[in-house]
C-alpha cells in the first residue's frame, strides 16, 4: 500500500468493547460512540477496507487500515 499522509488519520479510543472518537471529522460532534464492532477493527488492523458510518451525521469514513491509535482513511480528515 502507498504511504498515507498524517492528514488522512483520525484518532480513536477503545473503552471496553466500545470504540469512540473524540470528535467527528465531518460534523465536529464530540465524544462519539461508533457502531464499529471489534471484528471490524480487527479487519482494519489487518489492512482490510472497512466503512464506518458516523452515527452523529451519517458521514462515511472509509478506513484503509488501523493501528492501535489511529484510523487511516482514503481522504484527508484533518485540515
Amino acid at each position: 500500500m502507498d504511504f498515507l499522509p498524517f492528514s488522512h488519520t483520525w484518532p480513536y479510543e477503545l473503552q471496553g468493547k466500545d470504540i469512540y472518537v473524540e470528535a467527528c471529522p465531518y460534523c465536529g460532534e464530540e465524544h462519539v460512540l461508533t457502531h464499529m464492532k471489534q471484528k471490524e477493527l480487527k479487519l482494519a488492523k489487518e489492512h482490510f477496507k472497512v466503512r464506518l458510518v458516523m452515527p452523529c451525521c451519517h458521514g462515511v469514513m472509509t478506513i484503509l487500515e488501523a493501528d492501535s491509535d489511529y484510523f487511516w482513511a482514503n481522504e484527508p480528515l484533518r485540515k
